[in-house]
């Protein structure tokens, strides 16, 4: 078992969109189905080729993903089958010890994420009515 942690590329953005799939799916219950869509859409189209995005494989089979823009971690996303068993820790570690992140928004109605993050050290420091997207999913700002 060879863990890795590397750059995505266009090719694995099919692959990126499954992980992100099973693990919104399984802790963002709160999600309406057409913003589902929409995100489904604008992710691949409008958020991936604007950022840089690492991957966390193991045999060369990537298992989730994270980006950090403007030292915000703006998504960090395991598959939903390998949650619980260290690689969202190893994936949030190794980001921040490449782009020195400070600050998380994290969705109000995904506690398991609220616990991970403060777990990781953030403290909550603020909350907007509605996501980066102007939709009226709430958020946690948390600083570390």
């Amino acid at each position: 078992m060879s863990q890795n942690i590397r750059l995505a590329t266009a090719e694995d953005y099919p692959r990126i969109m499954e992980i992100w799939e099973s693990a919104v799916k399984a802790t963002h219950d709160f999600l309406a189905e057409e913003d589902f869509n929409y995100f489904k859409e604008a992710i691949p189209r409008d958020y991936l080729p604007n950022l840089e995005v690492y991957l966390i494989t193991e045999d060369s089979e990537p298992k989730g993903f994270a980006s950090v823009a403007e030292g915000n971690l703006e998504m960090l996303f395991i598959h939903n089958e390998l949650r619980g068993k260290g690689y969202g820790k190893t994936l949030y570690q190794f980001m921040k010890d490449k782009t020195g992140l400070t600050k998380v928004d994290v969705n109000e109605q995904n506690p398991q994420a609220i616990g991970f993050y403060e777990k990781m050290g953030f403290k909550k420091t603020g909350r907007s009515e509605k996501d980066g997207s102007g939709k009226d999913y709430p958020l946690i700002h948390m600083s570390l």
